[in-house]
């Protein structure tokens, strides 16, 4: 079934002639959210892994971590070709010679086709920016922006630490250096209703963002959240829930947006809640079947 949205999938075929799967890297770095710089609890939902809790664990070198995570991957699927994701706390906060170093060392590895960084608006000052422009010339650079919501009472709460024109002066910087912008959001924050995650992903659907990754939100074990969540303080959402708000934002979103990602899972291990969000197979199963029986513009997709 051909997608009714821009996939990522559709997408990578298009540009690198295949499939292309993810792969996980730690760069080893920390968060102003987590070091003092603005606090030292992180956001509220950000686990102890700072969301890499599926990247590869921080052993040798860039390249060695690239080589573990693709024997990882070959594993369970044949075939395809490689990004190279920073994902781990936020991976342009540090010294640029040292993310010169390992950003360039992943970029020249043969298997990879591209980089992706996942960071801050804050934490782009303009000789980052430099060099990622300097390395897209080599290679696709992709920058992943934490953005999560455009209510400022809910960036307050999840102790976002930054402003809204920070973010669109971002967005605005990465554009004119010809470097893709890939924005997150959440859906189900506290207290957010079903027009606040609307306006969210309408407010990125103008921003310049040429992508956006649509995130459930998971209560994680040893976050701030969790202690809410258990305090009876809000609820999450139920899946047909969840599937309709996205059925919703797809209808918003502009036909040659790059959707990222539908839907992401937790660590089971340290997952609280949704407990349906568990299996993911079995989520994106019921969100196909989902969409086919209300006719939303949507398709199948690959998500690594």
């Amino acid at each position: 079934m051909k997608d009714r949205y821009y996939s990522l999938n559709e997408y990578c075929l298009e540009k690198f002639g295949g499939k292309v799967y993810k792969l996980s890297l730690d760069g080893g770095m920390t968060c102003p959210n987590r070091d003092g710089k603005l606090d030292t609890r992180g956001c509220i939902f950000c686990s102890a892994g700072g969301s890499g809790d599926f990247a590869e664990k921080r052993k040798g070198s860039i390249t060695e971590q690239i080589e573990a995570s693709k024997k990882r991957v070959c594993e369970k699927y044949k075939g395809g070709k490689f990004i190279a994701y920073f994902q781990s706390y936020t991976n342009t906060y540090a010294e640029v010679s040292y993310l010169r170093e390992i950003f360039t060392e992943s970029i020249e590895h043969p298997d990879i086709v591209a980089l992706s960084i996942g960071t801050r608006p804050d934490c782009l000052p303009d000789e980052v920016l430099d060099l990622l422009q300097e390395l897209n010339q080599i290679k696709p650079v992709w920058v992943e922006l934490g953005l999560q919501t455009v209510s400022e009472k809910s960036a307050e709460y999840i102790r976002r630490g930054y402003e809204l024109n920070v973010y669109d002066e971002t967005v605005r910087n990465l554009t004119a250096r010809g470097i893709e912008v890939i924005t997150h959001m959440i859906i189900g924050l506290p207290g957010e209703t079903r027009e606040d995650y609307l306006a969210t992903a309408s407010y990125i659907a103008k921003s310049g963002s040429k992508g956006i990754k649509l995130q459930l939100l998971h209560v994680l074990q040893g976050t701030d959240l969790a202690l809410d969540f258990q305090a009876g303080a809000f609820k999450t959402l139920e899946m047909d829930e969840y599937f309709e708000t996205i059925g919703e934002i797809l209808q918003i979103l502009p036909e040659d947006m790059v959707i990222h990602r539908l839907t992401g899972d937790g660590a089971k291990k340290i997952l609280i809640a949704p407990l349906w969000s568990g299996d993911k197979k079995n989520v994106l199963n019921q969100m196909n079947k989902f969409f086919r029986e209300k006719d939303i513009r949507q398709g199948r997709f690959y998500e690594a």
